[in-house]
This record gives structure tokens, sequence and C-alpha cells, in this order.
């Protein structure tokens, strides 16, 4: 016992962020997941947006099951998975080193804590924020393998993060500097997704970010999920009529005012990346090409680049 205390106090203390709404087919698996973590030192925030299924029963049980303290159940803002994971962010009281966000119907993998805070540790500043997040293995309502998220082969950076989202947010890992960015900013920022939104900020404000090319967990594709992996030909075509309708113009948006909040922790550079796309939006096209090539804004992939490059001369970015 006074082994294992003493290995609790050797690591730094995770809160894992779990969102939940009608979960109940498998926030079990994902419970057990965690429960089976090789990295101990953790606890959950579980923030229900008032479930009608047997969600709440479900997390009450562990609760009981588990040591006091493990887990608590709170009640979310029910205003969708955007706003109860921003909500959490800004809400939870517990102090610890790292934060995790969790969705309800993933698999962890063993190691996917462990391999986070492998990494965050090796961070030569504790005040610079970071942000740890990974591929995932793509899993089916069976827990069949059905393929990988696609690989983002170039760094992360301000000028990528304005442009994609390059960590899902059941992978994300980050440290207490980056939460109290995000905490600052407020939990009613009109972004359209909280692990975008969590890129832009630690991206933007000096942060550093990690993208581990190993799959952390097995992420569940099924038809209730609220956001799937744009990962086949179907999925990107879908993408891309999202674009011409003008979703991604809304949601640049959106980010542009969302990012406001934080103007004064940007750097410099980051600080003229943003104006620069700001202002070109609104160029001739001609100007807006101009501007996209000097500002250094990019996507991940030799398509994503080219479509970007569609979505300036049809200004639909």
């Amino acid at each position: 016992m006074i082994d294992s205390e003493c290995h609790l106090k050797s690591q730094p203390k995770i809160v894992i962020l779990l969102c939940t709404f009608n979960g109940e087919r498998f926030l079990e698996e994902l419970l057990d997941s965690l429960e089976n973590q090789t990295y101990t030192n953790w606890e959950v925030w579980a923030a229900d947006d008032e479930s009608q299924d047997k969600t709440a029963s479900i997390l009450q049980s562990y609760k009981e099951r588990w040591p006091a303290g493990r887990l608590s159940i709170h009640i979310g803002p029910r205003q969708g998975f955007v706003a109860n994971f921003l909500s959490a962010v800004c809400r939870v009281k517990t102090e610890a080193e790292y934060y995790a966000f969790s969705d309800q119907d993933d698999i962890w993998e063993k190691d996917k804590l462990e391999r986070a805070v492998r990494w965050m540790r090796g961070v030569p500043n504790q005040q610079l924020p970071a942000l740890y997040c990974s591929r995932t293995k793509l899993i089916d309502s069976n827990n069949q393998e059905i393929g990988l998220s696609p690989l983002f082969p170039r760094p992360p950076s301000f000028a990528n993060a304005l442009m994609q989202n390059i960590g899902g947010g059941n992978t994300m890992v980050f440290n207490r500097a980056a939460r109290i960015l995000l905490h600052e900013a407020g939990d009613d920022v009109p972004v359209a997704t909280h692990d975008w939104w969590v890129y832009m900020v630690v991206a933007g404000c000096g942060g550093v970010v990690h993208y581990d090319q190993h799959p952390a967990l097995r992420y569940r594709q099924h038809s209730g999920n609220i956001v799937g992996m744009n990962s086949n030909w179907l999925a990107r075509l879908n993408r891309v009529r999202m674009y011409w309708k003008g979703c991604f113009r809304r949601w640049s948006d959106n980010n542009i005012i969302a990012l406001r909040r934080l103007e004064h922790k940007l750097t410099p550079e980051n600080k003229r990346t943003l104006d620069a796309f700001s202002q070109s939006r609104e160029l001739g096209l001609v100007g807006r090409l101009i501007q996209l090539r000097t500002s250094g804004l990019y996507r991940q992939t030799w398509w994503g680049n080219l479509g970007l490059y569609a979505a300036v001369v049809f200004k639909k970015i």
C-alpha cells in the first residue's frame, strides 16, 4: 500500500474530462480501458448532458466501484458536445499538472496516458503551454479494426492550425499552462469544435504541440457519432460539400473572433499571421492568393493544400 502511494505521488496528476450524452452502449468499454491504463495517477471529471438512457447509472456504478475521488459526476450545460467540453475545461476544480479529453465510446490503448506524459515531462519549460495528440486506430461498433486515421507528416504550427485540426480531442492531453489559457478565453467562444480550438490556442500562444504518429486509442466509427473521422473518399467529398456551402468560412469567422480574446497572448509572429489571414479574406482574388502564399498558411497534405487554394479562389475560406 505504501509503495503504491509513493508511486502515485511520483506521477503528475491527470484529470480526464469525460463528456457524455446517451452513451450507454459503449461507455463501460471506455471506462474499463481507463481503469487498465499503465499510468495510474488520474481522476475522471464526468459531465453528462442529462442523458435519457442508462449513462448516469453506469457512471454512478463505476464511481462506487472505484476508489473515493477517482470519478466525480457533474451536469453539463446541455448545449451540445462542444459546449460540454469547454465548460468542463473551465469548471473543473481539481488542480492537476495535466488534463485530457475523453469521448464516451472509444477504447484507450493501455499506454495512452503514459506516452503522453512521457513527452510532456520532456518539455523543458513547464510554464509553456503544451499539447499532445496522436493518430488513432479506427474500429467499428464491434471493436473490429477498419483502418487508421490520416497521417499528418508536416510539423504542427499556428499557420496550420488556422486551416485544420490535426488532433482528435479524444487523443489530447494538455498541461496546466494550456488549461489556464483556455479558461481565460472562456467556455462561450464560438468555435466549431473544442479540439481544433485547443490546437489553435496552444500553437498560437507560443506553446509546443506534439503529434504522435503512434495510435493512442481505438476510435469507434458508428452511426451515433456526432463527428466522425474524415478517413475515406466519401467523407472527404462530404467535407468538400460543406466547404462549398460556406461552412469553413463561417468557422473561420468564428475562430478569428475567438482568437481575438487571446490576442494579447499570441506571439508577435502568430498575431501577424492571424491579421494577414483575417485581412486577406476581404481582398480580391489576386490579393487573397498573394496573402495565402506570404502568410505561410498550409494544410498537411498535397490534396489538402490543393483544396485550400480552390477555397481561396472561390472565397470559401
